[in-house]
C-alpha cells in the first residue's frame, strides 16, 4: 500500500516545514514586535489590572496560580448552574458538583478528560463560555510558562522573566486567535456544524425517532486540536462525523496536533540565540515520533490470525472508522499521544498490542515529543538539563548548559519536577484503591 509510505512522510513534513517560520513569529509576538492588535491588547491588559510590568518567577507563579484558580472556579460554577443559563435549547440539568469538578480540574489543566459526554451533558453556554474558553488560556498558560523558562535561559543579568498577564494575552490574541479562526471556518466547509440550533429531530433507518446533535461544534474543534486539549465535542471525539467528517478535516486537525509545539522548538532557538541547539532537540523529538510511527503502522497493517475475524488482509480495522482506516488512525494515534492532546479519530483500546504500546510509551514519556503547547518543550528541557548535568559530571567538568552553570539547586528542582507524574500516578492512585 503506498499510503503506508507517502501518508507518514507527508505528515511529518506538514509538521516540520512551518515551524520555523511560526517559531519566529510566536518569539516575535512574545517581544511585543508584532502590534497588530494592540488597541485590543492593551484594553485587555487593562481589564486584568496590570501595567505590563516584568515580574520575577514568584510574581510570575503568584499570577498563574491566581489565573487559572479563577478560571477553575468560574468554570466549575458554569456547569453546576448550566440549567438555569442561556443557550441551552435542550433544557439539559447543571451536572453534579462532583463532575463539574472533575471537569473544571481537567480543562483548567489542559488534560481535558471527560468523565460526560458532550452532546447528552453539556449545554451550548458550558460548551462556548466555559470549554472553548479553557482550551484557549490554558494552552496561553503552557506557552507562558515556556517562554518565561526561554528568557531565564536566555538572560544574564536579571531575575525578570516578563509579564505573566502580557505573555497569557499576546498568545492567545496573536497566535492562537488567527490560526483557530482560519481552521473553524474550514471546518465549517467541510461540514463541520456552527450552530445555535437545537438538536434536529429525524427517523432512523428502522423507523425510531432520533435528535441529530448540532452546536457551536467548529470553533471549539478548531482550538481543541491547535491548544493541545483534545476534549470533544461530541461522545466520541474525532471519530464523529460531525467533528472530522472528511478526510481534509482529517488531516487539518491531525496536522495542527503538532504545529504549534514543533514551532516552539524554534522559539526557544530564538531566544538563546542558537538554533543550532533546536535543530538538535526537533531530531531528537522527530526520531521518536518516526520510530512510533513505523512501529505503530507495522503492526496495525499486518494481519493477525489469531484475531482472524478482526483483521483482514488490509490490517486491523477493527475499532476503526473506515473512512479513515488503519494508516490515518496509527498517524494519529502516535501524534495525540505525543502531543498530550487525547483527541481519537479510532478506538485506542482496539490497536494491536505493539501497536497501542506506542501510545502508552509517548504518554509515559510525559508527552514531550513535541508535547503540548509550552509542555512539550519546557517537559523536554528537564530531560536535556539532567542529560547534561549527568554528561558533565562524567567527564569531570562542571555541568553548564547555554552558558549557564548547572548545580545542586538546579537539579533537586529538575528531580522534583519529574518526579511529579509517578507520585501522581503511583501513590496518589495507590492511595485511591486503597480508599473504599
Amino acid at each position: 500500500m503506498w499510503q503506508e509510505i507517502i501518508y507518514p512522510v507527508a505528515f511529518v513534513l506538514l509538521v516540520l516545514l512551518p515551524a520555523p517560520l511560526l517559531g519566529n513569529y510566536i518569539y516575535r509576538v512574545f517581544e511585543g514586535k508584532i502590534h497588530w492588535l494592540a488597541p485590543v491588547e492593551r484594553a485587555t491588559l487593562a481589564c486584568c489590572g496590570t501595567d505590563g510590568r516584568e515580574q520575577d518567577w514568584k510574581s510570575y507563579a503568584l499570577s498563574l496560580l491566581a489565573f487559572n484558580g479563577a478560571g477553575f472556579g468560574l468554570l466549575f460554577l458554569i456547569l453546576m448552574a448550566q440549567g438555569l443559563l442561556p443557550l441551552n435549547p435542550q433544557q439539559l440539568p447543571g451536572l453534579s458538583w462532583q463532575l463539574a469538578f472533575n471537569t473544571a480540574v481537567s480543562f483548567m489543566t489542559n488534560t481535558n478528560w471527560q468523565a460526560y459526554s458532550g452532546e447528552a451533558s453539556l449545554s451550548y453556554f458550558s460548551q462556548m463560555v466555559g470549554l472553548t474558553t479553557q482550551n484557549f488560556v490554558s494552552a496561553g498558560t503552557g506557552a507562558a510558562v515556556a517562554i518565561a523558562l526561554f528568557r531565564g535561559i536566555a538572560r544574564q543579568q536579571t531575575i525578570n522573566l516578563g509579564n505573566f498577564w502580557q505573555d497569557l494575552v499576546r498568545f492567545c490574541l496573536y497566535v492562537l486567535l488567527p490560526i483557530a479562526l482560519i481552521m473553524a471556518l474550514v471546518l465549517v466547509w467541510q461540514g463541520v456544524p456552527q450552530s445555535l440550533s437545537a438538536y434536529l429531530p429525524f427517523h432512523g433507518v428502522e423507523g425510531q425517532e432520533q435528535l441529530l446533535p448540532l452546536g457551536p461544534a467548529a470553533s471549539q474543534i478548531a482550538i481543541k486540536q491547535l491548544g493541545s486539549n483534545g476534549g470533544g465535542f461530541f461522545g466520541i471525539n474525532s471519530a464523529h462525523p460531525f467533528e472530522n467528517p472528511t478526510a481534509l478535516s482529517n488531516w487539518l486537525e491531525m496536522v495542527a496536533l503538532l504545529t504549534i509545539a514543533a514551532a516552539m522548538v524554534f522559539t526557544l532557538g530564538r531566544y538563546v540565540k542558537n538554533m543550532a541547539h533546536s535543530r538538535a532537540i526537533l531530531g531528537a523529538m522527530t526520531l521518536m515520533l518516526v520510530l512510533g510511527l513505523f512501529v505503530s503502522l507495522s503492526q496495525e497493517l499486518k494481519p493477525d490470525h489469531a484475531l482472524a475475524q478482526l483483521t483482514t488482509e488490509a490490517g486491523n480495522w477493527e475499532g476503526k472508522e473506515s473512512r479513515f482506516g488503519p494508516v490515518l488512525s496509527s498517524i494519529w494515534e502516535v501524534a495525540t499521544t505525543a502531543a498530550s492532546n487525547g483527541a481519537v479519530n479510532a478506538m485506542h483500546d482496539s490497536f494491536t498490542p505493539l501497536g497501542g504500546m506506542v501510545g502508552m510509551i509517548n504518554m509515559l514519556l510525559g508527552e514531550v515529543i513535541f508535547g503540548g503547547v509550552g509542555s512539550g518543550i519546557y517537559g523536554m528541557m528537564l530531560f536535556v538539563l539532567l542529560t547534561v548535568f549527568l554528561c558533565g559530571l562524567m567527564v569531570g567538568r562542571t555541568p553548564t548548559y547555554l552558558g549557564k552553570r548547572l548545580g545542586i539547586t538546579e537539579m533537586k528542582w529538575v528531580v522534583a519536577s519529574m518526579l511529579v507524574m509517578p507520585v501522581g500516578v503511583l501513590v496518589i492512585g495507590g492511595v485511591t484503591l486503597l480508599m473504599p
